[in-house]
């Protein structure tokens, strides 16, 4: 993680992680707890006049780190069900799933001169 970016930019992804969990009970994410707990949290971090505002640059950290978290929780289960072994394939399932087309025979399958 290089560069954290603004804190409306980690909060609004954030949120966005929010309503890919919450998309599977059909609730709105905003009447959730998280929601509620990261915006007060967000608020209460506003930048001050202060020159260096530790809390609020220690927030922004735990946010991004958290937002890292949950979208590489989610890429990982879209991976993990898109791979995830069915059983026994056959050849031609196996080629096509890396890219591949295997060759086609000149009478079809089991075709013999």
């Amino acid at each position: 993680m290089a560069a954290l970016g603004s804190p409306a930019r980690t909060l609004r992804g954030l949120l966005r992680e929010l309503r890919y969990m919450n998309e599977a009970t059909g609730r709105p994410y905003r009447d959730t707890a998280a929601y509620r707990y990261l915006v007060k949290a967000f608020r209460a971090h506003r930048v001050t006049s202060e020159k260096l505002c530790r809390a609020q640059h220690e927030l922004h950290f735990q946010a991004a780190t958290y937002l890292c978290l949950l979208r590489s929780i989610r890429e990982h289960v879209a991976l993990h069900q898109e791979f995830h072994g069915k059983g026994e394939r056959s050849v031609e399932e196996s080629a096509g799933l890396v890219g591949l087309k295997l060759p086609q025979q000149p009478g079809g399958k089991g075709w013999e001169p």
